[in-house]
């Protein structure tokens, strides 16, 4: 695989109602989520086509706090946010659901700027008490929080009353009051947003093989005399590459020593958060803005992917107040950490002391500072 430069659209003939998209495009930041976040600086005259994207996102109240859509529209916006973006990969709609990814992003005062960071779904935590549910609270794994709150009597287990639990969780851990917005994002999804676009440039920072996947895309087969797979497997060469949405999603569930991730799902949260940035550079470039039939295939399959909640204020609204973010000004962050026991012994991850001055720092903007002190905090993406 080789990567591929997207070209850039060719001017002439009479302007068009897209020809200002390649401006507010870009005021879009990280994740799903913010595919959907389209500054309205330059939208005059544009509230049919919003309002067609922002009915394609789904809506629902991830913070029991509100019923969904209730709150009148707020237009004020202001730093510091926290928003919770929280990557799912249901199966079966009876299934409790299992937070496959948890970040957060962070866009402090002056609204310029944003820190991403992963919460490994592996971190031992105390889950509070959660009556909806009928949940006591406990000591356990961070991604099952979502589990323990979606559990509803008599009906199929519910994602956003999960993500509720999930959320006090995360706020217990990191010392967040309040999130500002939330977002479900299903992983799958991803797939037919990277499709629609014509794939995704990544830098793959080492060879890694796949667990899951033969060359051509089909599942590998089932190991008829143990556990795992057997035949074939789809590879990933260290440099540029350009993946196809399969590839893509592929390569960032890759977790394992044996297919080239030595550091665990702690390589596989950087992987993801690589894979978000260069999503987003790529649903934004040239290639995908000047070209109105793309675009609209991207915008409606990231709206179709994605639950969002901005505790009275739409998608829309997120992108006014965050036109000054660009992918380039998104910092990722990891936060180091390591096992609790191993082999049969292992029952989960801690992080390392210095994460908690990593909280403090969030919580006094700053930031800037911590990470002057702390550079291993930075994820690089070479």
């Amino acid at each position: 695989m080789e990567k591929l430069v997207g070209k850039a659209g060719k001017g002439g003939g009479k302007p068009s109602m897209w020809s200002g998209v390649p401006r507010w495009a870009r005021t879009c930041t990280v994740f799903g989520a913010v595919l959907m976040l389209l500054s309205g600086v330059v939208l005059v005259g544009y509230e049919a086509l919003l309002a067609r994207y922002e009915g394609a996102v789904g809506k629902a109240d991830l913070f029991g706090d509100q019923a969904a859509g209730a709150q009148e529209r707020k237009s004020d916006i202001k730093g510091p946010l926290n928003i919770l973006l929280v990557g799912i990969d249901p199966r079966k709609p009876e299934t409790p659901p299992l937070a496959d990814s948890i970040m957060v992003l962070h866009v402090p005062e002056s609204m310029d700027r944003a820190y991403l960071f992963s919460m490994p779904r592996d971190l031992v935590v105390d889950i509070p008490k959660f009556d909806k549910a009928g949940y006591q609270g406990g000591t356990g794994k961070l991604n099952g929080a979502m589990s323990h709150g979606s559990l509803v009597q008599g009906q199929n287990p519910s994602a956003p009353q999960g993500f509720e639990l999930l959320a006090k969780t995360v706020q217990k851990v990191t010392g967040i009051e309040r999130f500002d917005a939330g977002a479900i994002i299903n992983f799958t999804g991803f797939q037919k947003i990277v499709d629609a676009m014509g794939g995704v440039d990544m830098y793959i920072e080492r060879d890694v093989t796949s667990e899951h996947r033969e060359p051509d895309g089909t599942h590998r087969k089932g190991n008829p005399n143990g556990p795992g797979y057997i035949g074939p497997q789809a590879e990933y060469k260290k440099g540029n590459q350009h993946l196809s949405g399969w590839q893509a999603l592929d390569y960032v569930r890759q977790r394992y020593p044996k297919n080239g991730v030595p550091d665990s799902d702690y390589g596989r949260q950087r992987h993801q958060q690589q894979f978000v940035k260069a999503m987003v550079k790529q649903a934004f470039s040239a290639d995908v803005v000047t070209n109105p039939i793309k675009l609209d295939k991207v915008i409606r399959a990231a709206g179709q992917s994605l639950t969002f909640n901005g505790r009275g204020s739409s998608v829309v609204d997120f992108a006014v107040a965050l036109k000054g973010v660009r992918a380039e000004n998104v910092e990722l962050i990891k936060l180091p950490g390591g096992g609790i026991g191993t082999g049969n012994n292992y029952k989960g991850e801690q992080f390392v002391p210095a994460v908690s001055d990593f909280f403090t720092a969030l919580k006094n903007e700053q930031l800037d500072a911590f990470l002057l002190e702390h550079p291993e905090f930075r994820n690089r993406n070479k």
